[in-house]
């Protein structure tokens, strides 16, 4: 897209005044063109409900009481305790059973109750939903089935749900249909070792094809169109 046909927001700034409020704030700033009104509706639903401000308030603590100090696993622990959740869902990808596994012996040797649901629950077969053939890669493979993943650890009751390596797109299903607040452990990446951010590292050699507009058209010319 040209660049003066683009619409610019906060994946363009270098400034990042908002941080400290400093107003160093380029000339398509969101925070400079929020409308009072609307900003202070906002910061009413961290004060005013009482689940938001029970997670804003333990995520605020969490991150200034521990910054570079904690793991990931063990800010979910102690984000975990500061909202008061005893019963934590694991909701995993069967790639990463392992380290779903280790995580939960972690979780109960720091007393929690830990209830998971594994991505393939319920094996239904992929064609059943219109999952086409060049995208199954094994006869017989069962689908992801992220939805279900949800409606069991409701049912579990959990207090708070993680995400350990669920697909892209399946996560977004799990996150909408989880009636606990949900935080992620692993993003899964398969060419990356689960670090996804390797790709922003390395625009300047081996994922220098990212920058390059036509490389997504290109690579998904491999495979037919789904059908409508």
């Amino acid at each position: 897209m040209p660049e003066e046909k683009q619409c610019r927001s906060c994946a363009d700034c270098g400034l990042i005044g908002c941080t400290m409020g400093d107003k160093r704030y380029p000339e398509f700033c969101l925070t400079a063109g929020l409308d009072e009104r609307e900003l202070a509706e906002t910061v009413a639903l961290y004060i005013n409900n009482r689940v938001n401000k029970k997670i804003a308030l333990a995520a605020a603590e969490v991150e200034g009481g521990f910054y570079g100090r904690l793991t990931r696993v063990e800010e979910i622990m102690e984000f975990a305790r500061r909202i008061g959740a005893k019963k934590i869902g694991i909701a995993t990808c069967v790639g990463l059973m392992a380290e779903s596994r280790t995580f939960a012996k972690m979780l109960r040797a720091h007393g929690f109750e830990v209830y998971g649901a594994a991505c393939k629950v319920g094996a239904v077969k992929k064609p059943e939903i219109g999952i086409g053939e060049a995208y199954i890669m094994r006869e017989g493979e069962s689908m992801c089935n992220p939805i279900m993943q949800a409606k069991l650890l409701n049912k579990a009751k959990t207090d708070l749900n993680v995400v350990v390596g669920l697909c892209v797109g399946h996560d977004s299903l799990f996150y909408k249909y989880s009636k606990a607040a949900t935080t992620t452990l692993i993003t899964k990446d398969r060419l990356t070792c689960h670090n996804p951010a390797a790709p922003l590292y390395l625009t300047d050699s081996y994922y220098k094809k990212l920058l390059q507009g036509d490389w997504p058209q290109e690579t998904s010319k491999k495979l037919p169109d789904r059908e409508p």
